[in-house]
């Protein structure tokens, strides 16, 4: 085995693979050199080159995303660190865990106009869970911080920074290890909720009418179907389900804007819940986040074994607990109620449907339309990958297949990421991926397909609309230089040229026909990944969106 000549190297390397990290993204360098020879010439670990930092930390993140395990992102000194950060805020918002390991050079060298050279210790504190800034020397404490930034990863589930300081020579080897590693198994969570730490919740739910449930973003099949049947039968429960929360229930409410946008005040008055319980991650609906929080519900209950967020100013109640346990020693203490909070908004939801079907069956060639389509099309047990901006909102219209998975990093809602995190996703598992991803967002992001890892079967759905869509859909929109340069950023670029370079299958759809021509290339080849390029009219889309809204009154 050939191992790094310089220990603190070693050190790093034999207790990630002591602690069963074995995946490791690496970019390119020379500061890191040493971690990259052990890594590399050690087979226990999965090793993928990753040129751009920033595409390298979202590709990983998309490997844990799946996986539910750290990965390891390793970069070299200087600014190169600085490239993790959007991945890395997105990692601890969204509860995955990744392990930064950054080389850096010695303390004698920063701050004395050295190259390639900045401030890296602390770097990410505002949003890193442990920060270990190591020493050159091999130490019972260097040893501790390493140990712990990986354990504190694995069990809070979010980013952790090791820096490690190295001096040259750096790419000096030896077969023999000078370090011996020793670690302990990880503490197991062993949580446990007694029904005396419920049973006056359980109480105030037996006596309210209105209880409301709205789920987040989730991991698929998290949730048990004897909970999920059991939600669904009381009838003073309405259970409101988003694209990412991969729950899903015939009697749950799965477009929540459909539903509550053409609301009155007095019929969100009589939609306000006695009790909001809520689980999962980030919300992506702002009209369900603004209702509740002007119609704030007497109690609001948070699941999570880690975090609680008053998204909606009115949180009483944090259940440090994973959602399945908690209904479990919940729910046998409840009783059904009488009420009509569903069967009347079940009633309103129904109108809806046939309303927007009404709806979309006259409206032109659009983004919408394009949805419309697209998301009924996407191959059954597949997963879909979805951008931010306009595509996870108008994701949120259409209901989606069960057995379809369906992830979005929202946990900062950036576009910064989106392609590398559905490329990493799709390393990770053995499903069909297909990814939809506006224009910008794609563009934002294009050497994410600078990788030479993409599996043949992984698909992109990119919808052009000639700029940021989401931009003409909020308020403040006017057609001027100004808002055209400066907010939609107007553009005339295409893919082809992008697809060409990297390899890609590329095809292209401007209207019914060839989209449902170009959907049908898209899913019918698999000997290289491909890309569906749908030109949607720029100037129509807001229009047609913000129409459907007023026609479901």
């Amino acid at each position: 085995m050939i191992y790094p000549k310089i220990p603190l190297a070693q050190s790093i390397i034999q207790t990630c693979l002591a602690k069963g990290i074995t995946t490791i993204i690496i970019s390119p360098g020379s500061r890191n050199a040493p971690l990259i020879i052990g890594f590399t010439n050690n087979p226990a670990f999965d090793c993928y080159s990753i040129a751009d930092e920033r595409c390298a930390a979202f590709f990983g993140l998309g490997i844990a995303q799946q996986t539910k395990k750290p990965v390891v992102l390793i970069c070299s000194s200087g600014s190169a660190l600085l490239n993790y950060y959007p991945a890395l805020a997105e990692a601890y918002y969204s509860q995955i865990p990744l392990i930064v390991i950054s080389a850096d050079r010695p303390q004698s060298k920063i701050d004395i106009g050295d190259g390639q050279t900045i401030r890296q210790e602390n770097v990410f504190a505002n949003h890193s869970l442990y920060n270990a800034n190591l020493s050159e020397m091999v130490s019972v404490e260097n040893d501790n911080k390493i140990k712990e930034a990986i354990d504190i990863s694995i069990a809070q589930k979010g980013p952790v920074h090791i820096n490690a300081p190295f001096e040259e020579p750096l790419y000096e080897t030896t077969s023999e290890l000078a370090v011996s590693v020793s670690v302990t198994a990880s503490a197991k969570d062993t949580q446990s909720l007694s029904h005396d730490k419920v049973a006056e919740y359980a109480t105030i739910w037996n006596q309210a009418t209105k209880k409301m449930l709205l789920v987040g973003v989730n991991y698929p099949d998290a949730i048990s179907e004897s909970i999920i049947e059991n939600l669904a039968a009381d009838e003073s429960v309405v259970v409101l389900t988003e694209t990412t929360s991969n729950v899903h229930h015939p009697k749950f409410i799965n477009t929540i804007d459909t539903l509550i946008t053409p609301f009155t005040s007095a019929d969100f008055e009589d939609f306000r819940p006695e009790i909001l319980v809520t689980f999962g991650g980030m919300i992506v609906s702002k009209r369900i986040k603004a209702f509740l929080r002007k119609y704030k519900p007497k109690h609001h209950w948070h699941i999570d074994s880690l975090r609680a967020y008053d998204t909606f100013n009115a949180l009483t109640k944090h259940f440090e607990v994973e959602p399945n346990l908690f209904f479990d020693v919940f729910l046998p203490l409840t009783r059904s109620v009488e009420s009509n909070y569903f069967k009347n908004l079940d009633a309103v939801n129904k109108l809806r449907e046939q309303k927007s079907k009404i709806y979309l069956d006259k409206i032109p060639f659009s983004d919408f339309k394009v949805f419309e389509k697209v998301i009924p099309s996407l191959p059954m047990n597949s997963q879909l990958q979805i951008s931010n901006s306009s595509a996870i909102r108008y994701a949120q219209l259409i209901a989606i297949d069960p057995s379809i998975e369906v992830y979005c990093n929202r946990g900062t809602s950036g576009i910064d990421g989106s392609t590398s995190t559905a490329i990493g996703a799709a390393v990770a598992n053995e499903k069909q991926t297909v990814f939809i991803t506006g224009d910008i967002g794609f563009l934002y992001d294009s050497n994410a397909l600078w990788n030479n890892y993409i599996p043949k079967n992984f698909k992109i759905i990119l919808i052009n609309n000639g700029g940021g869509g989401i931009f003409r859909i909020l308020p403040g929109h006017e057609e001027t230089p100004v808002f055209n340069t400066f907010f939609e950023t107007s553009h005339c670029l295409t893919a082809e040229h992008l697809a060409r370079m990297y390899g890609f299958e590329y095809t292209i759809a401007s209207d019914e026909l060839s989209l449902e021509k170009g959907l049908a290339t898209l899913y019918g080849q698999n000997e290289k990944p491909g890309i569906l390029e749908i030109f949607t009219p720029t100037l129509e889309n807001d229009s047609i969106l913000l129409q459907f809204f007023k026609e479901l009154l």
